[in-house]
Formats: structure tokens, sequence, C-alpha cells
């Protein structure tokens, strides 16, 4: 059943256009992985689809219901789809379950205590319940962006999206939190990850969008993507992704 489609989205800052006319679909529990140059549109994409930011044109839907019309509830709609951006942004005067349980309570407006049971659960699944009663300083990188998802998934979503969720990480950070998205592509949750990672790409993606310019020049399934790709400035990019970042086709690292 298709749970998001994204048609003709364009969006342009001043004189920059940043998106020109991007348009995909992806099923529920499917993982869409979008890679592409820096300045590309990849991060802008994203919050287009949870309107964080207004596109000046095109439509978004999430389960049928149309994310971009002026009458859509958007509060509603927002709190369906998660968000994990490559900075954390957790409150840093809260401490690490009021940082997951605080979505639930303010927005959905789930009592205290359920609230807790749903943040407890979720921060299990992370790997990190002994970590409850620390603020976000007390924390490594990778544990910051665990409880990052942790959060997401929280309010119970029907898609999440990451924007570059690892790319503020050290490099010995990186793999616990991609662990965490591996476990989430493979239980079904529908994801949607801008990422460099091609590992993680190969290994999970249903499908890999390649974005530059803003627009979309080539989409297929990871294995036709990684190895054969159609374009010849795809096949210059992912050399230079794994020159840069030390990935393989294959596996995460070589």
């Amino acid at each position: 059943m298709e749970l998001l489609k994204v048609e003709d989205i364009r969006k342009a800052f001043g004189s920059l256009q940043v998106l020109d006319g991007v348009s995909f679909e992806m099923e529920k529990g499917e993982t869409k992985v979008i890679i592409g140059p820096s300045g590309t549109g990849k991060s802008t994409l994203l919050r287009c689809i949870n309107l964080l930011t207004k596109p000046d044109s095109g439509k978004v839907w999430l389960d049928g219901v149309e994310v971009t019309d002026p009458k859509a509830n958007i509060n509603h709609l927002r709190s369906a789809i998660g968000m994990v951006f490559q900075n954390f942004n957790l409150v840093t005067h809260l401490k690490v379950l009021d940082n997951v349980r605080i979505g639930p309570m303010r927005v959905k407006r789930i009592d205290k205590k359920r609230a807790t049971d749903f943040a407890l659960e979720k921060l299990t699944r992370v790997g990190l319940a002994d970590k409850v009663n620390s603020y976000p300083a007390e924390l490594s990188g990778g544990q910051q962006q665990r409880v990052s998802i942790a959060r997401a998934l929280a309010m119970e979503p029907k898609l999440i999206l990451f924007d570059e969720p690892t790319s503020a990480l050290d490099p010995e950070l990186i793999g616990e939190v991609l662990t965490v998205m591996e476990d989430l592509a493979q239980s079904g949750m529908s994801l949607v990850v801008v990422t460099h990672e091609i590992g993680f790409a190969h290994s999970v993606a249903d499908e890999i969008i390649f974005l530059e310019g803003g627009k979309i020049l080539e989409q297929s399934a990871p294995e036709k993507m990684l190895k054969e790709p159609e374009q010849e400035r795809t096949r210059s990019f992912l050399q230079k992704i794994a020159g840069l970042y030390g990935h393989s086709a294959e596996g995460r690292e070589e």
C-alpha cells in the first residue's frame, strides 16, 4: 500500500532553484535512501515532506492525506512523520527520559505514565535504557543520536525521515547508529534516509535515489545503482564517495 507520494516538488531560495520537480513514491515498510552531492536539495526535500519548509509548488501525500493541502491539520500530520536531524536537536536542559516523552505528552496529550512507558520502551530499543536520567551533554554523539531516534519512535510515526544522521558523529560512533536504523528497516518501519553511508544503502534500501541539481538523475534498486548505474554522473559520484569515506558497495567499510 502506498504510504508516501511526492509529486513535482519545487523550491527556490531567491534565485537559487534548490528543488526542480522532484517526484517519487514509496510503499509502507520500505526504505528509500537519497544520495547526492552537497547543496543539491536533499535536506530541503525532507523538510518539504513534513512542511518544515513549504514548497513553492507540488504536492505531498502521506497515507492518502495531502500534507500540502492548505486546509490540512499540519500539526496532526507532522506528528505522523518523525524527523531525525544531523545535530540531534535534543533539549539540553532536559534529561533523556524527558526528551523522549515530552512529544507524546504535549502533542498527543498522552498522560505522563503512558508517555513514560512509551519512552522507556523506545530507549530500550535503541540500547539506552540505562541513560534515562542523563543529560544530553553527558552522552556521546552516537548516544545522543540514538536518543533522537527514540524520541521520533515515541510518537509512533508512520514514517521517519533521517537527515544525514551520522554526519556529525566521530567515525567510531557511526556504527551504533546505523545498527539501530538497520533494525528499524528490517522490522518494517518506513524510512527515508539522506546519507553518504553507501554500505547502509546497499544492505537496507529498497531503492536509492540520486539527486543532483534539484532533480532526480537516477533511481533504482541498490544492486543496480551501486554496481551498474545508468548515468556516468552517478558512477563518478559513487566513486568519489567511496574514496572519501572508505565505503564499498558490499559493506560499510572496505
